[in-house]
């Protein structure tokens, strides 16, 4: 049973060379990492064993499978997204794509696996086709870097958000913006320093669809020595109003990832300056109301089909995998 105060790491598996992202495959069988030496892992759950193989001309920024959990995309910083098979020795790419101009920062997987999205430093988000690798949408209205996107599990609605702590909600049948979250708190602009610095890093929608989180910071007194500490906000998703911000005490760094469990509650992953953090919070609190700190400072973090298993990709280069509740 789910107990976020008997969370422990049960599983530590190395690659060797700092880690970026991760990502489940929808199926439980395995753990997609990147590494800052341009390499993609398939991690076996059973085993811990990893293939490992070249991958983008640079960094993997985002994962990202299919629901089928047969293919998965690597998002790059070469401007590229990549779709490849979750099975083979070596798995070679079915198709890339020259998706953005400059770093592909965020893809995700519609629902019923027939499209896919991604976004970008040119402040583009963009809708493909998997079948053929086609653009059907290209949506413009964001002003600033587009951190995250994210499937409505509907499949009805995308969203995307930014450095500018802006949320867009757009209708994927036709590409039209329908509305803005207005997340500004996990925005800031430091004058002195003269950088505009924060945005969104994730977005989740709660399992009865009537909230949606994201994640990012806040209280950037130093962005350039990376002091700030992480931060969550909640949104009411039938009104689009803001319900509350839920900050963590004591802690320094990025919350990186949000995730819902499927008791509602929700998990954020933070790395940086103060380390790694799991952090628990209910979806009417004021802030989270459990923390749990793991080795080194991570960078991604996802959530096992079973929903008691936590990923996290770590700057040592180690993957560890945690349990949110007592062995057994």
């Amino acid at each position: 049973m789910l107990d976020p105060t008997k969370t422990h790491v049960v599983h530590e598996w190395k690659h060797g060379r700092p880690l970026i992202a991760c990502s489940f495959d929808p199926q439980g069988r395995y753990l997609l990492t990147s590494s800052e030496d341009y390499t993609l892992q398939r991690w076996s759950m059973e085993t811990g064993q990893a293939v490992a193989w070249e991958a983008h001309d640079s960094w993997v920024m985002d994962l990202a499978c299919l629901p089928d959990g047969e293919m998965f995309l690597s998002a790059g910083c070469d401007d590229r997204v990549i779709l490849w098979p979750n099975t083979g020795e070596t798995p070679a790419p079915i198709r890339e794509i020259e998706a953005h101009k400059g770093w592909v920062r965020s893809v995700d997987a519609s629902p019923d696996g027939t499209l896919f999205a991604t976004g970008g430093n040119d402040h583009l988000v963009k809708i493909w086709s998997v079948a053929d690798g086609t653009n059907v949408h290209e949506l413009s209205g964001h002003e600033s870097h587009v951190y995250s996107v994210k499937f409505h599990p509907t499949g009805t609605w995308l969203l995307s958000g930014d450095l500018s702590g802006k949320v867009h909600q757009w209708e994927v049948a036709s590409g039209k913006l329908v509305r803005t979250f207005d997340a500004a708190d996990l925005h800031s602009y430091n004058k002195g320093q003269q950088v505009h610095y924060g945005g969104v890093r994730d977005i989740a929608i709660s399992p009865d669809q009537k909230q949606l989180a994201c994640c990012g910071l806040h209280k950037a007194t130093n962005p350039l020595g990376a002091i700030n500490e992480p931060l969550t906000v909640l949104f009411d998703w039938e009104t689009g109003e803001k319900q509350r911000v839920q900050p963590t005490d004591g802690v320094r760094g990025v919350a990186w990832k949000v995730e819902y469990l499927a008791s509602g509650e929700i998990l954020t992953a933070s790395g940086g300056s103060g380390g790694a953090w799991l952090m628990f919070g209910k979806p009417d609190g004021e802030k989270t109301w459990h923390k749990v700190k793991l080795k080194n400072t991570l960078r991604d973090m996802c959530l096992h089909a079973d929903g008691l298993q936590v990923a996290t990709a770590h700057h040592d280069g180690y993957v560890r995998i945690s349990r949110l509740a007592a062995d057994g």
